[in-house]
C-alpha cells in the first residue's frame, strides 16, 4: 500500500514577493459561469472572466467556477475586474493551504478542504472560494466537485438561494464541501469494522499496514476539519460586512455539520489506534498458546525421558535387564506416566482450546 502523504504544498521561489502567482504549465482548466436573480438565471461554459461578467446584468448575482489549475493571466483578470486581494490570489495557485478564511472587507477568501474517494483511500483537493457583494468565485485543483446539488437548485429556480445574497451561495458551497464528508466517513466506518475483524482473526503484517494506512487518512481528515471548524466559530463571532445576518443561521447550520465531523474523525482515530494494541495482544496471545503447546510436550517428554535413561546407565547389575517382562513393564510405566500428565493438565486446564477473541455471537 502507498505511503499517504500528510504534508501536500506548492511554494513561490525563496525570496519572491508577496503575492508572487506561480506559473502553471499548459493550464486549461474549465470555466463556468451562472448569473441569476429572481426569476432569470443565465448558464455558460466561459474563456474568461470578461465573458462571464458580460453574462450577468446589473442587478444579477455571479458564481464562477474554475476546475483545474489557473494560470496567472485568469487571475490577474479575476483581482482586477472584483478587487481581490493579491495575497488570497496567490493562496490559490498556492495549494496545500490551511483551511481558513480571511476577511478583506469587501470580500472575504476561504480556503477548504474537498474530499472524494479513489483507489487508495481519499483524495483531497484545495477549493478556494471569493465571496463578495454579488459574486462569488471558486478555484478547484481538479474538475468534479460536489457543488452539483447548489447547481441544480440553482436551477431548479429555489426561492431561498436565487433570492438571496450571494453571501448565502458561498455559504451554501461551504456547507456541500463539509456535507460531502459525511458518505465518505460512513463507507470508511464499514471499513474499519471490517478491518477490526481481520485484526483479531488474521493479525497478519499486511493487516497492520492497513491499520496504518487508515491511522493516517484520518490523520489527514483531521487536518482538513480542525482548522475550518475554528475559523468559522471565529467569523461568527467577529461578524463581516460582507455577511449578511440572515446568512449567518446557515454558517452555524455548517458549523453544527463540521462538530459531528470531527466527533466521528476522532472516534474513528481512537478505534484505529487501539486496533494496534489489539493486535499486538493478539499476536502475543498466539505466541503464548504455541509456547504453552511445547511445554506441554517437553513436561511430558522429560519424566520418559528420566525412565528411558535408567536403563541406558552402564551398570553391571540393573535387575530389571533379566526380567522376562521388564520390556512391557518399562511401556507399562510410561504409559501409566502420560495419562497421569495428560489427567493432571486435564484438571488444570492447560488441555482446553482457548477461548476465541472475536465471537460471532
Amino acid at each position: 500500500m502507498p505511503l499517504l502523504r500528510l504534508f501536500h504544498r506548492r511554494f513561490t521561489e525563496q525570496g519572491a514577493a508577496p503575492g508572487t502567482l506561480l506559473t502553471t504549465q499548459n493550464a486549461r482548466p474549465i470555466m463556468s459561469a451562472i448569473a441569476y436573480h429572481g426569476a432569470d438565471l443565465k448558464e455558460a461554459e466561459i474563456n474568461d472572466i470578461a465573458s462571464a461578467r458580460a453574462l450577468a446584468g446589473p442587478d444579477q448575482k455571479l458564481w464562477i467556477d474554475v476546475q483545474g489549475p489557473p494560470d496567472a493571466r485568469l487571475l490577474e483578470e479575476a483581482g482586477a475586474a472584483f478587487g481581490l486581494h493579491p495575497l488570497a490570489l496567490a493562496d490559490v495557485v498556492n495549494v496545500g493551504q490551511r483551511p481558513k478564511i480571511e476577511d478583506y472587507e469587501d470580500h472575504l477568501f476561504a480556503v477548504v478542504r474537498m474530499v472524494s474517494p479513489d483507489e487508495t483511500g481519499f483524495r483531497w483537493e484545495q477549493v478556494s472560494l471569493f465571496i463578495g457583494r454579488g459574486f462569488v468565485l471558486s478555484f478547484q485543483e481538479h474538475p468534479g466537485d460536489c457543488f452539483e446539488p447548489v447547481r441544480q437548485r440553482l436551477r431548479a429556480g429555489r426561492r431561498r438561494i436565487r433570492g438571496n445574497p450571494a453571501d448565502y451561495l458561498g455559504a451554501m458551497l461551504v456547507d456541500a464541501v463539509v456535507d460531502g464528508y459525511f458518505p465518505l466517513l460512513e463507507d470508511y466506518g464499514e471499513r474499519l469494522e471490517d478491518l477490526e475483524t481481520r485484526v483479531l482473526r488474521q493479525p497478519t503484517h499486511a493487516v497492520l499496514s492497513e491499520v496504518y494506512h487508515a491511522k493516517r487518512e484520518l490523520m489527514t481528515f483531521r487536518r482538513a476539519v480542525w482548522p475550518l471548524r475554528d475559523t468559522l466559530n471565529q467569523l461568527l463571532r467577529d461578524g463581516n460586512t460582507v455577511l449578511k445576518k440572515s446568512t449567518l443561521p446557515y454558517l452555524r447550520d455548517t458549523v453544527d455539520h463540521l462538530m459531528q465531523v470531527v466527533d466521528v474523525v476522532e472516534t474513528f482515530r481512537e478505534l484505529a489506534g487501539s486496533f494496534i494494541d489489539v493486535y499486538l495482544s493478539s499476536v502475543s496471545h498466539r505466541t503464548n498458546e504455541v509456547m504453552r503447546v511445547l511445554t506441554i510436550f517437553a513436561t511430558i517428554f522429560i519424566p520418559l525421558t528420566f525412565v528411558a535413561g535408567i536403563y541406558g546407565m552402564n551398570f553391571e547389575v540393573i535387575p530389571e535387564l533379566k526380567w522376562r517382562h521388564g520390556y512391557f513393564m518399562f511401556w507399562g510405566v510410561v504409559v501409566v506416566i502420560l495419562a497421569g500428565m495428560l489427567l493432571l493438565f486435564r484438571r488444570l486446564g492447560w488441555l482446553r482450546r482457548p477461548d476465541n477473541l472475536y465471537d460471532d455471537k
